[in-house]
């Protein structure tokens, strides 16, 4: 890498947490920003997936660790926050989504969806955020989904949570990029990860998919590796409060 590209987009130095880093997105995003040169810092809920990450990582020459944490509990988050150390890099990432029509979400599933995928994202910012005001040097990634700004069937409370992620990006980008805090949300297209499971297991709901996207596929992981890359470090100092649509083309119809 010549040092041009390297002032660009060398990550060392840094030390990132990554929500959801286990599987998926979250961790295609981990060794992506990990083997730029950050110390990565994964935290998800099976101890036993984590374990797996943090030595995938470690053959990448990743230096990694992990915090099992179950994010939708509030005690955990503030576990997490309490353990994690300095943070440079925040990456929001985990989620969950229960699959169901709007009719028939209970209470208890709008309360679950909201504590994972935006309660936690928001606790975590305030948390981790104002520290990398007072060093004058941060990066929020905020993982949305075409629902930050579209319907998609059956998930509801997701839906309304991803939508406020977009939200919060902008509120935290507001208030915090004068100090060298830059906030922004990937929105990804339809990727074949374990949380899209339920999905992909409906007869004809894959293929259907992926003929949607421009490039006439679904995502896998791997494809948010650049993008996260891109605005994990000083590449990125001009961009902030933005959606940056990583989708294949999928929302543009």
């Amino acid at each position: 890498m010549s040092e041009y590209l390297r002032d660009l987009f060398s990550l060392h130095g840094r030390r990132a947490l990554v929500t959801g880093g286990s599987s998926g997105i979250g961790y295609a995003i981990a060794e992506a920003i990990g083997r730029a040169g950050a110390e990565v810092v994964l935290v998800a809920r099976r101890q036993n997936a984590l374990d797996q990450a943090v030595d995938q990582l470690r053959k990448h020459g990743v230096t990694a660790s992990a915090i099992s944490a179950d994010l939708g509990d509030r005690d955990a988050v503030s576990r997490v926050c309490a353990t994690a150390g300095e943070i440079d890099i925040l990456v929001n990432d985990a989620g969950n989504n229960i699959r169901k029509p709007m009719a028939d979400l209970t209470l208890e599933d709008y309360e679950q969806t909201l504590a994972v995928n935006f309660t936690a994202p928001y606790l975590l910012g305030q948390h981790f955020g104002p520290q990398m005001v007072e060093r004058g040097w941060g990066r929020i990634i905020n993982v949305g989904s075409q629902q930050s700004v579209s319907a998609f069937g059956d998930s509801g409370a997701y839906g309304a949570a991803k939508a406020a992620v977009a939200g919060l990006t902008r509120s935290q980008a507001e208030a915090w990029s004068v100090s060298g805090v830059c906030v922004n949300t990937i929105i990804p297209g339809f990727v074949l990860t374990p949380l899209t499971e339920p999905a992909q297991a409906i007869p004809g709901r894959v293929e259907a998919l992926a003929a949607r996207h421009m490039v006439k596929r679904n995502g896998l992981p791997q494809d948010f590796a650049g993008a996260a890359v891109f605005l994990a470090g000083d590449a990125s100092a001009f961009v902030t409060g933005q959606m940056l649509f990583v989708d294949g083309g999928f929302s543009v119809h």
